[in-house]
C-alpha cells in the first residue's frame, strides 16, 4: 500500500509538526536536541507530542474535503466548476477523484502519527512519569486515532486497521477489515480515552467528555451497521450522551452566532476542535476561509476564492423566517450585512448567496497580525455539545419514527431555544434529521447523518437525495432582497440517481494500484 507505507513516521516527524502549534498551547524545545533516547522522559514531553496532533496533520481534510464531502455530497452546498466537486454533486464519484485520495491519505497519516507515539510512549516513558499523565497522553492519541478511523469507516466502510506502521515494511499489502471490527477498534480506543482523560484540562485539550461525546456518536452509527438498529448500541449512545449532558457541567454557548467567531474559540460547547494557529504558512494552518470566502475584501490579501460556491436551494428551504440567527451565521443571502467582516471598511454586504460559517474576516478583524490566507485562527469544532444533544435525542427515539419522550423533548428544545425558534411537543425522525442539518450545516456533518441512515434504512436515505433531484433543489439560487424572491440557478450538471452504493465512496485508484488486496472481501481483525 504505497501511501500508507509512506506514513511509517518516526518520532522526529511526529515532533516536527509541533512548529504549527500556537505558542500558548505548548512551548517546544529546540528540535535539534530531540532523539528517541532523550524524549518521552517527562510529562511535559508527553504534552508536547500530543499537542502537535490537534492541527497540522488534519490539514488535508480540513482545507477542502471536510466541506466538500460533508456538505457538497449531501446537497447542502454546490460548486459547479471544479471537476472533482461536480462529481460529488452528481453522485458520479470515481476512484480518481482528488478529494477521495487526499482524505484517505490524511486519515492514515493521522493514524500513523498516533501509532508511532503510542508505541514510543509505552516503550520509553520511565516510571518517574506519573501513570495518570502517561495514560492521559495515550488517551489523547487513542481519541485522535479513533476519530480518524471513524471518518474512514463512515466514508469507505471496511478499511485496513493498522496499529504498528513499522510492520508494513515487511508486509506492505493489507486487506480491508470487517466494518464491525473497525467499529470495535474505534470503541476500544474511545473507551480507553474516556477512562484516561481528565474531566478538565487546558482550553482546547481533550477531556473525558470529549471521548464520551464521541462514543455516543460512534455507538449511534454502529447501531445500524448490521442492517437494523441494535438496541444495546442505542442504549450505549444514550448513556454516554446523557452523561455528557447531565454530568459534565458544560453548557451550550448562549449565542449560536458566536460559535463561529475566533473570540469564542474553545468555548464551553466545544468538545474537540482543531487547534489552528495564525502565521504558520501553507499546509500547516486553517485555510477554509481562503477557499470558501466569497470576496477578497473579507479575508487576508490573496484569499477569497469561494465566489462560485454557495448554499443550495434545498438547504435554504429548511430555514423558517424565525430561524434567522442560524441561517445568517451559516450562509449569506444577497443584501445581508456583516459588520464584523472588514470592520475597518464599514463591514461587508453580501452581493450573492455565499458561505458565511468559517468566514471570520481579516487580520485586523481578528486582532491577529500574523494571520494569512493559509492560517485562519478559527478553531473549527469537530464535536460540540449541541451535536451530542441531538445524538441523545436520536438514541432515545431509537427504532421509532416519532417520540414525545419528555427527556428527548427537553434536550431537543434546548437546541431550538438557543436558536430562537419555537419548541415542539413531539419529534419525528425527519424533524430530527432536519434539525441536525440546520444546526450543523457547513460543519461537514450532514453526509455522515445520511450514511448512518443508509445502514438501517437505505430506502429512506436514497429518498432524501432523490427528492433533491426530483424537486430540482440540489442547485444554487439567487436572492432578491427587495422582494424576498429566490430563483434557482441552472448549472448543467447531470445528476446520476443515487443508489445504496452511493453511500460508500470508492477507494482511491492510487491505493488500489499499490495494494490490490483492497479489492478483496474484508477479513476479520479479531
Amino acid at each position: 500500500m504505497k501511501h500508507i507505507k509512506l506514513y511509517i513516521l518516526t518520532l522526529f516527524a511526529a515532533v516536527i509538526i509541533l512548529s504549527g502549534c500556537k505558542k500558548d498551547f505548548l512551548e517546544r524545545p529546540p528540535l535539534s536536541q530531540i532523539t528517541t533516547d532523550n524524549f518521552y522522559k517527562s510529562s511535559s514531553d508527553l504534552r508536547l507530542v500530543t499537542a502537535g496532533l490537534y492541527a497540522q496533520p488534519w490539514n488535508d481534510w480540513n482545507s477542502f474535503p471536510l466541506l466538500a464531502i460533508g456538505d457538497i455530497l449531501s446537497g447542502n452546498m454546490l460548486q459547479p466548476y471544479n471537476a472533482d466537486l461536480a462529481q460529488l454533486t452528481s453522485f458520479a464519484v470515481t476512484s480518481q477523484n482528488g478529494q477521495m485520495a487526499t482524505s484517505w491519505r490524511c486519515f492514515y497519516k493521522i493514524v500513523a502519527h498516533c501509532n508511532t507515539n503510542i508505541i514510543a510512549i509505552n516503550a520509553k516513558v520511565p516510571d518517574s512519569v506519573p501513570l495518570r499523565n502517561k495514560n492521559g497522553a495515550l488517551g489523547e492519541l487513542r481519541f485522535l486515532r479513533a476519530t480518524a478511523y471513524f471518518h474512514l469507516a463512515q466514508l469507505w466502510g471496511a478499511v485496513p486497521i493498522i496499529e504498528d506502521n513499522t510492520k508494513l515494511l515487511k508486509e506492505p499489502l493489507l486487506p480491508r477489515h470487517r466494518l464491525a471490527d473497525v467499529y470495535r477498534f474505534i470503541v476500544n480506543d474511545l473507551r480507553f480515552a474516556a477512562s484516561a482523560l481528565p474531566a478538565r484540562d487546558q482550553a482546547g485539550r481533550l477531556t473525558t467528555w470529549s471521548a464520551q461525546g464521541m462514543l455516543a456518536k460512534v455507538y449511534l452509527t454502529k447501531a445500524g451497521i448490521s442492517g437494523s438498529r441494535n438496541q444495546s448500541d442505542l442504549d450505549s449512545a444514550a448513556f454516554y450522551a446523557k452523561n455528557v449532558i447531565n454530568t459534565s457541567g458544560l453548557t451550550l454557548l448562549p449565542n449560536y452566532y458566536n460559535l463561529f467567531r475566533t473570540q469564542f474559540n474553545d468555548n464551553s460547547e466545544s468538545l474537540f476542535a482543531f487547534q489552528w494557529a495564525p502565521g504558520v504558512g501553507y499546509g500547516n494552518g486553517n485555510a477554509i476561509q481562503t477557499q470558501f470566502a466569497p470576496s477578497s475584501s473579507v479575508v487576508p490579501p490573496g484569499g477569497g476564492w469561494g465566489g462560485a460556491i454557495g448554499p443550495t436551494f434545498d438547504l435554504d428551504s429548511l430555514y423558517t423566517p424565525q430561524d434567522s440567527i442560524r441561517r445568517k451565521a451559516t450562509f449569506m443571502r444577497t443584501g445581508d450585512h456583516y459588520p464584523e467582516l472588514n470592520a475597518a471598511g464599514g463591514g461587508y454586504t453580501a452581493t450573492s448567496c455565499s458561505i458565511k460559517k468559517h468566514i471570520v474576516g481579516t487580520a485586523a478583524d481578528n486582532n491577529s497580525p500574523s494571520m494569512d490566507i493559509w492560517s485562519s485562527p478559527q478553531h473549527n469544532t469537530v464535536l460540540r455539545l449541541a451535536d451530542v444533544y441531538l445524538v441523545y435525542v436520536e438514541a432515545l427515539m431509537g427504532t421509532n419514527n416519532t417520540t414525545a419522550d419528555a427527556e428527548a423533548l427537553r434536550v431537543f428544545n434546548m437546541v431550538r431555544k438557543r436558536a430562537g425558534v419555537e419548541p415542539v411537543t413531539s419529534i419525528t425522525a425527519e424533524q430530527l434529521r432536519n434539525e441536525r442539518r440546520i444546526e450543523l450545516a457547513f460543519e461537514g456533518q450532514y453526509w455522515f447523518d445520511l450514511v448512518r441512515l443508509s445502514h438501517y434504512n437505505p430506502q429512506a436515505a436514497i429518498a432524501v437525495l432523490n427528492n433533491q433531484i426530483l424537486k430540482n433543489t440540489r442547485v444554487q439560487f439567487s436572492y432578491d432582497p427587495a422582494t424576498g424572491k429566490k430563483t434557482r440557478n441552472a448549472n448543467g450538471i447531470v445528476i446520476t440517481p443515487p443508489t445504496i452504493a452511493t453511500f460508500t465512496l470508492p477507494i482511491p485508484a492510487t491505493e488500489i494500484t499499490a495494494d490490490p488486496k483492497l479489492l478483496d472481501p474484508p477479513v476479520p481483525y479479531y
